[in-house]
């Protein structure tokens, strides 16, 4: 696979279709989509499977379904790939759940407890990042860390419905 530098395997943008930013945001919620979109402009490494880039991704939700509509940099549509969400709404409850615990844990300033919620979220992270680079395979190359800050944007526009 061709290096990020070159561009051809490189997000211009991921756009979050439906995502609000609402003020109903709280804080890490706004700070977790804003970091997750940031290293993804800076460093992922995506690589529909034919396609040469950079990219632009609109990334939505729809009738129980994630969409990852795949543009070019002028915003035409170069692929479409539509998945089931089932197999990802388990993970993102409990990681919801994580995220809540954390939140509550930091206002009680509770450092043990922090931790402790830092493993389980991180594992649940990696697991559904695990399980979206599974639903890609053949049809988009993708590492690791790109797999997770996009599990991420999955987690905040699941939140918003």
């Amino acid at each position: 696979m061709t290096t990020a530098a070159d561009g051809r395997h490189t997000l211009l943008d991921v756009v979050l279709v439906g995502d609000s930013q609402g003020s109903a945001w709280v804080a890490h919620q706004r700070e977790d989509r804003e970091q997750a979109i940031a290293d993804l402009q800076a460093s992922a490494s995506f690589a529909p499977v034919g396609l040469t880039g950079p990219f632009v991704i609109h990334l939505s939700l729809r009738g129980g379904r994630l969409v990852l509509d795949v543009r070019d940099r002028d915003q035409t549509r170069l692929r479409l790939f539509v998945f089931a969400l089932s197999p990802f709404r388990r993970l993102i409850k409990d990681y919801q759940l994580l995220v809540d615990s954390h939140e509550q844990a930091t206002r009680d300033s509770r450092p043990h407890v922090i931790q402790t919620i830092d493993m389980g979220r991180r594992g649940l992270h990696d697991e559904g990042a695990t399980l979206l680079a599974e639903r890609l395979a053949g049809k988009v190359v993708i590492d690791f860390d790109t797999a997770r800050r996009l599990f991420t944007l999955v987690c905040v526009l699941h939140r918003r419905i």
